[in-house]
């Protein structure tokens, strides 16, 4: 009875210092830190927004985000959120008047301003490009993109761009990003702004064709050289490079044109549409593209920044249609959402698809090998009603700090109006009676996360006063019979 006691002990008051017994825990753990609330009224308006289709930036251990509607005014709002839950605001509200409407990318901050983009109001209903501090004061229009007309084509043409739907980056003074719209074709520019809101400058307007067109994905910049991605227009999108100043402008990769299968999908080798930023390791850029690759599900790529040594380094799988129409499979589908790497690990989200059919986050290595589903996101009830309790169609990339990542999901939620979610991989012992002993284990690497520096402690009562157990490894056998001691992993 004794033996039964105290290993009843280690497991129940060791849950929240990562002890359990062997097999009542996965390695991960999966956190709602924020639920967004219902609104109501004519606007659909509520007190902390709704829908985040965005990425968040992190300073400290506050959360930085945008929600593309609610507020209040029902025009989306800039929100603030611990990386706990345990304090959440939302500073500013748009008003869908002058200072813009439906931010659907994620923000940058430089000292206490964050600075975006909202993809509709200003003076044209076209968008903006805002600055506010991060406490909601100081609101700046640095830019309304200007009307549109419509063209020959009857594509909407302006001198600047218009609907810019992804954020911005930040050298210096300057202010980097692409609008998806407007420009001198009607199929997107790519723009500098000085951070006062003075001098836009548009450096590239696209044009229709294999080119590339429409600019979805953000820049990223090294040295003097942006690239991007764009979704395609009679193409599947392309890889670019353009020079800060305007200048040598190169399409380095054009996804290929494949075919349409069967079922009026298109599939080829590389992938088709790529809708999201890339990022930058050495001289390999790495990214997602939304459809197309084996099942025309979309695959995550990479490039050399000259547009050599293309790889495909997963296409997304073949799956079935559930009872709701949702495709569902083993590893995610349609992937719109910027990559986040650590060491050779690649992690991102995938907008549909996984045992639901609500999307999935995912891990690979930068060979393309060791492809993992991290996360399934669970089943909703039918639309409208596309509640649950974790979120659902992740679209926007995750950050990663100590051993969890963060992301965003615009719909599910208790509300259906979407989440803030975390996944921790810290290191957790594991409990197993062997006999007369109790050995303690615990990994070496779960999904990319290295837990070198981890060490054992060890103490005689809960609240004791833990110290390091010298030269402890996995596994670590301590005899029933013997003092009790309580264990936890620390860095």
């Amino acid at each position: 009875m004794r033996e039964t006691t105290k290993l009843f002990l280690l497991s129940a008051l060791f849950a929240d210092l990562g002890l359990m017994l062997a097999g009542r825990m996965t390695a991960q753990t999966f956190s709602v830190i924020h639920t967004f609330t219902s609104a109501s009224g004519p606007n659909l308006t509520n007190t902390d927004g709704a829908n985040p289709s965005a990425g968040l930036i992190l300073s400290g251990k506050t959360l930085y985000g945008t929600a593309k509607y609610g507020g209040s005014s029902g025009w989306g709002t800039v929100f603030a959120l611990s990386t706990d839950g345990s304090v959440f605001a939302a500073p500013y509200s748009f008003t869908g008047g002058s200072d813009g409407a439906n931010p659907t990318a994620g923000l940058i901050l430089s000292n206490n301003t964050l600075y975006g983009t909202a993809s509709a109001g200003g003076s044209s209903g076209h968008g903006t490009i805002f600055s506010v501090n991060t406490n909601g004061s100081s609101f700046s229009n640095l830019h309304s993109f200007t009307a549109t007309a419509n063209d020959s084509f009857g594509l909407h043409t302006n001198s600047d761009g218009a609907n810019p739907y992804v954020g911005l980056i930040l050298s210096g003074a300057t202010l980097y990003g692409a609008a998806n719209d407007g420009g001198s074709s009607g199929q997107g520019t790519v723009f500098a702004v000085n951070t006062i809101g003075s001098g836009l400058t548009t450096l590239h307007s696209f044009s229709s064709g294999s080119g590339g067109a429409y600019s979805s994905a953000g820049l990223i910049l090294s040295g003097n050289t942006l690239y991007g991605a764009n979704y395609g227009n009679l193409g599947n999108g392309t890889v670019f490079a353009i020079n800060t100043d305007g200048t040598a402008f190169t399409n380095y990769y054009a996804f290929t044109a494949g075919h349409l299968n069967g079922n009026g999908i298109l599939t080829n080798s590389d992938g088709a549409n790529p809708y999201a930023e890339l990022i930058l390791s050495g001289d390999t850029l790495y990214g997602t593209a939304e459809n197309g690759g084996s099942s025309g599900k979309g695959t995550v790529f990479s490039v050399t920044t000259n547009g050599t040594d293309f790889a495909t380094l997963h296409s997304f799988t073949k799956g079935a249609y559930n009872s709701l129409g949702l495709y569902t499979n083993s590893d995610g589908a349609n992937p719109s959402a910027e990559l986040v790497l650590s060491g050779n690990t690649l992690y991102g989200t995938a907008n549909a698809g996984g045992l639901s059919g609500r999307g999935t986050v995912f891990a690979l290595n930068t060979d393309g090998t060791g492809f993992t589903n991290l996360y399934n996101f669970s089943a909703t009830p039918p639309y409208p009603n596309t509640t649950n309790s974790d979120g659902a169609n992740p679209t926007a990339r995750l950050i990663l700090s100590g051993y969890a990542l963060y992301g965003t999901a615009p719909y599910g939620g208790i509300a259906g109006n979407g989440t803030v979610f975390s996944l921790s991989f810290a290191p957790q012992l594991t409990i197993i009676p062997s006999g007369t002993n109790v050995v303690v284990t615990w990994p070496s690497n779960v999904a990319g996360f290295d837990y070198t520096g981890f060490v054992l402690q060890s103490a005689p009562a809960l609240t004791g006063a833990f110290t390091n157990l010298p030269g402890a490894s996995s596994p670590f056998t301590n005899p029933i019979a013997g003092t009790q001691q309580f264990y936890r992993l620390s860095q």
